[in-house]
């Protein structure tokens, strides 16, 4: 408990320098930071090269201190979606097919000491779409935070960091790992928000982002083994400015019954200008399904991943490969209608099943020429149980057979004329849509349907 508590008190304290010390830097602010360019660090935002990983492993300390504490990034895009509204003419999401401000944010990171340091994030959404399906408003959130305590063993024979270890407080599981194959850094990197997503995902996959706090510990032996443990419970208390403007209605699922077990383990090799990871993490969770009730029985969510990165980079050519696969496994202790002599729990979907799976898969490959011109292609895909309760008619994603299936591909064009400005062209295609590929919602909406063309362009200083 005593070890805990200092974790808790040293971390806190990086908190407050990064905010008030003004010695931090961020994304462009790191490129300062070390006097490098932002390509040393990055493949392309937010794809971490071999010495981006260490900086980030190293708690964001290499290079000197910043005077000025903050950087910026704004996008602005145009979104298409193929058919927009339904047969009754209604529309499907507001704000496509004209030029929209998307969205804006402003960071605070870097050097604090040479053994703290760290990365937050502020940003404000452009369009948060409404309820109503047909309107969006601008709000504005805490996004993305990793704050370190670090150390290092240094071979007196090779000069070289044999181990680099240490402790972090983040607000995302998986925001405070180093390869882009999990999924807080997951391609797609960027995407429009106003558009019709499949209603299913595993719990790793950004439903606990910005709504919890996590205390870990990791270590990096050699370039070669890395190993970590954190434990994630809700962001309250003393936490809750990891969550701040994050809103909780009653019926959302963001409050965790004590604290959660995630883990996480991977083998790297580095040759020339290539890379290999192969590695596998976890995460258990007990979510109440109600956050006005904690003191229910409590919902379980398994996740167990495999994935593996390969990266080679020279100068011209680059290319970079990325795979996922999450077994998750749903047990409704809470939510099912079995418990509470029939009643659920809470106000949200009510599963048919006492319990149900999903598996997801993710295929990436990125090539570049020069840094400057790019080219993606990804595959993706959501399997599971069918469950009328949750994705059947009448539920969020209304599918015709209840199933949470959805399979498709994104095909994406990256112009990067100068480091800070990149413009990108992307387009997602579905060929199955929450469960089917024609008449998915039992009003004759198909999976094509809502295929999306995306332009988007990325500004940062």
């Amino acid at each position: 408990m005593r070890r805990i508590g200092w974790i808790k008190s040293t971390l806190l304290v990086s908190a407050g320098m990064l905010l008030f010390c003004g010695q931090a830097g961020a994304v462009p602010l790191f490129a300062r930071q070390t006097g490098e360019a932002c390509e040393a660090c990055h493949v392309s935002f937010p794809e971490l090269t071999p010495f981006g990983r260490l900086f980030k492993l190293n708690g964001y300390t290499t290079g000197q201190n910043q005077w000025i504490p903050f950087a910026a990034m704004a996008q602005a895009g145009f979104t298409w979606v193929n058919k927009n509204h339904d047969d009754q003419d209604n529309l499907i999401t507001p704000k496509t097919g004209r030029p929209e401000f998307s969205a804006t944010s402003v960071f605070l990171g870097g050097k604090v000491t040479d053994n703290i340091g760290g990365l937050a994030q502020w940003t404000y959404n452009n369009l948060v779409v409404n309820p109503d399906g047909v309107s969006t408003t601008g709000h504005g959130s805490v996004d993305n935070t990793d704050l370190r305590a670090v150390g290092r063993h240094v071979s007196t024979q090779t000069m070289d960091e044999d181990w680099i270890y240490g402790v972090s407080v983040n607000n995302n599981p998986t925001v405070q790992d180093v390869w882009n194959s999990t999924p807080a850094w997951g391609f797609p990197f960027t995407g429009p928000s106003n558009v019709p997503a499949p209603a299913a995902s595993a719990v790793v996959s950004g439903a606990l982002a910005q709504k919890v706090v996590g205390f870990g510990a990791y270590s990096f032996w050699r370039k070669s083994l890395y190993t970590e443990f954190s434990l994630y419970r809700t962001a309250d208390g003393m936490f809750t400015f990891l969550r701040a403007g994050q809103s909780q209605p009653p019926g959302s699922v963001p409050a965790l019954q004590g604290y959660n077990p995630y883990a996480r383990i991977a083998y790297n090799r580095e040759w020339g200008g290539n890379s290999l990871m192969l590695g596998a993490y976890g995460l258990m969770v007990r979510m109440y399904p109600d956050n006005t009730m904690q003191f229910t029985p409590t919902d379980r969510y398994t996740d167990l991943a495999l994935d593996a990165q390969f990266q080679h980079i020279t100068n011209p050519h680059t290319y970079t490969f990325q795979a996922s696969l999450i077994r998750e496994r749903q047990s409704y202790g809470a939510s099912y209608p079995a418990t509470l002599s029939g009643s659920p729990i809470g106000v949200g979907p009510t599963p048919a099943n006492a319990a149900d799976r999903l598996l997801t898969l993710k295929l990436k490959g990125t090539y570049y020429y020069q840094r400057k011109y790019g080219a993606t292609v990804a595959l993706f895909s959501t399997t599971g149980d069918a469950d009328p309760g949750l994705y059947g008619p009448g539920s969020v994603s209304g599918s015709n057979n209840s199933s949470p299936n959805s399979h498709g591909y994104i095909l994406e064009l990256n112009y990067v004329p100068i480091q800070y400005v990149r413009l990108m062209l992307q387009y997602t295609g579905y060929d199955k849509f929450n469960g089917m590929r024609t008449n998915y919602d039992g009003a004759g909406r198909d999976a094509t349907n809502n295929n999306t063309l995306f332009l988007n362009l990325w500004v940062a200083y």
